[in-house]
């Protein structure tokens, strides 16, 4: 993965929902890492899940990233105004058979598979291959809506992590095959992401690691469009003191709550590039002061648990 083209990233917030401290610790990380390489960054509104999509959450996005001192070259570009583009990925897929129709629901998967619910992003439950030998062309003679899958005919994928090295995703855990386009009509997560990083020739992104079981599932899209692939570093989470991901139970953590409340940027810029190991002790640093100091090796590779105490650090209560 990779290659000698020149660096591109990308910061790619949803307007699902608030951006909070964890979403600003890993579009530190990758504005950094791009930045450090003298790289273009675009920015990307991923806001193709409808029903989730709050209003006002991307203007609010855009202006945490700001307040943070991080920019960007290109965009921003919006996902929902990009569906000619996945339509002519979902119809190349179609034309190479690398994905069928499938009339299961959400409720058929997982009475069939038995499998608990996965919230990670682009998650499915696992998928017991009910519709696998249907081919494309079977569409057209289908009355129940569908969605399209892909088949996955590799399950088991070892990619190189720009962070966590060598790293193993077994497909049939995380879901086997996958949904590209939903029955509701509209691309999927994954389709979705692998179509516009390939459009703007992105050469690397980095994420948080929960988006690990994703990667394989891209590797796999991007070899079926013929496409070349970025590389890949996931970064650790920020989690709350009970060690789960952020979240309404651990206080407002959002980003426009810390800047109502008058917190200073950099005092928010100096806690996280602490947990990343580039400072000795949290101090009031601007991001583009860290350009030098930036190392992904130097990231501990737990999950950095923001506490109440951290907070009131840098002048917020929660």
């Amino acid at each position: 993965m990779g290659s000698d083209r020149p660096y591109r990233g990308r910061l790619a917030p949803s307007p699902t929902g608030a951006q909070h401290v964890g979403n600003a610790r890993t579009y530190l990380v990758a504005w950094l890492h791009a930045r450090a390489r003298r790289g273009r960054l675009a920015l990307r509104v991923e806001d193709i899940d409808s029903p989730r999509v709050k209003a006002g959450a991307a203007a609010l996005a855009l202006d945490d990233l700001h307040w943070l001192g991080l920019d960007w070259d290109e965009g921003p570009l919006v996902q929902s105004e990009r569906l000619w583009l996945y339509e002519q990925a979902l119809a190349r897929l179609r034309a190479g058979e690398h994905v069928y129709p499938c009339t299961c629901t959400r409720a058929d998967v997982e009475r069939a598979a038995s499998a608990p619910h996965d919230d990670r992003p682009g998650a499915e439950p696992a998928y017991p291959g009910t519709c696998a030998g249907r081919r494309a062309a079977d569409a057209e003679t289908l009355t129940r809506p569908y969605c399209w899958r892909f088949r996955v005919d590799r399950p088991v994928w070892t990619f190189e992590d720009g962070y966590r090295g060598p790293t193993t995703v077994d497909l049939r855990e995380a879901g086997g095959d996958f949904v590209v386009w939903k029955a509701v009509g509209g691309p999927a997560y994954q389709l979705a992401v692998v179509a516009d990083d390939a459009a703007g020739a992105v050469t690397e992104v980095v994420r948080g690691d929960d988006l690990v079981p994703s990667t394989p599932r891209q590797l796999l899209l991007y070899e079926a469009l013929g496409l070349p692939p970025p590389a890949f570093v996931h970064v650790p989470l920020v989690v709350g003191p009970d060690g789960r991901r952020l979240a309404k139970r651990h206080g407002d953590t959002r980003l426009s709550a810390l800047r109502r409340a008058g917190v200073r940027p950099a005092a928010l810029v100096g806690l996280l590039a602490w947990s990343c190991g580039w400072l000795a002790a949290p101090e009031e640093i601007d991001a583009r002061d860290l350009l030098p100091l930036c190392r992904l090796e130097a990231i501990p590779s737990a999950p950095f648990v923001l506490t109440p105490e951290l907070l009131r650090s840098i002048g917020y209560g929660g």
